[in-house]
């Protein structure tokens, strides 16, 4: 249980960040939420989590500028207080084979989805420090462990977030402060709804389970490595991929 914690989810607005930040305030957290762009959805997910008694606040930001991110966590912290949790899930796509990718789409890539984590457990790891308490969650992709044709960015991307998770477990470890990753296969969310269905049925063929994963089955693995049950387990890396990276 989360009881009295309060957790912050970057990209929690839809699919695996929704599922994670409804799933902690199930056990017991007030939630906070980060997003980017769509305001409606976050009003929604923030209305869900008030319907569940818990108390929720939302703030808009490109966590890949620092500033921005300092700014909502600022808000945040107004309206829930100390934060004990942090999940790194904002992520974005540009998705094309290496041949084709320009510069700036490997840039964009790399600037929210790795360069955003940073920011976030720097503007939040002083607190945890101090308190000689945190979780930090980040959610990183099977892509990071094995790379995946056309998306040499966001593999990049999430294979930096693996390294990351490592060093800041080794450097806060002594602090009481954990930090692990989740990384995900395929999962059904707009992302992967949006793909062409003959190359859905031949990405799944490669999946032992032979299907995708739901975004709540994220979440649970999310809010254990954030509960006391997991306070011995940090640094790792680990897989919801149905058995594909086996």
């Amino acid at each position: 249980m989360l009881t009295e914690k309060v957790a912050l989810v970057t990209g929690g607005s839809r699919g695996i960040g929704k599922a994670i930040a409804l799933r902690m305030a199930q056990e017991g957290a007030d939630v906070g939420i980060i997003y980017a762009g769509n305001e409606q959805a976050a009003a929604e997910t923030l209305e869900e989590i008030r319907a569940l008694g818990r108390k929720g606040a939302m703030a808009k930001a490109d966590v890949g500028d620092y500033a921005q991110a300092q700014d909502a966590v600022k808000v945040i912290k107004e309206e829930l207080g100390p934060i004990d949790i942090l999940v790194n899930n904002a992520g974005i796509t540009r998705d094309k084979l290496i041949l084709r990718m320009s510069p700036e789409e490997f840039e964009q890539v790399v600037r929210v989805n790795l360069q955003g984590a940073f920011h976030m457990i720097r503007l939040l790891s002083p607190d945890f420090v101090k308190k000689r308490q945190g979780r930090i969650v980040n959610i990183t992709s099977v892509s990071g462990l094995m790379g995946n044709p056309g998306q040499a960015n966001y593999a990049a991307a999430k294979a930096g977030l693996i390294g990351l998770t490592k060093t800041v477990a080794k450097e806060l470890a002594a602090r009481n402060v954990t930090c692990n990753a989740i990384a995900p296969g395929f999962v059904e969310t707009d992302m992967t709804r949006a793909m062409n269905e003959q190359t859905l049925e031949a990405a799944l063929g490669s999946v032992p389970l032979k299907r995708m994963a739901k975004p709540e089955e994220i979440a649970a693995l999310a809010a254990f490595l954030a509960g006391d049950e997991a306070a011995y387990i940090t640094g790792a890396v680990i897989p919801i991929d149905g058995g594909l990276n086996m």
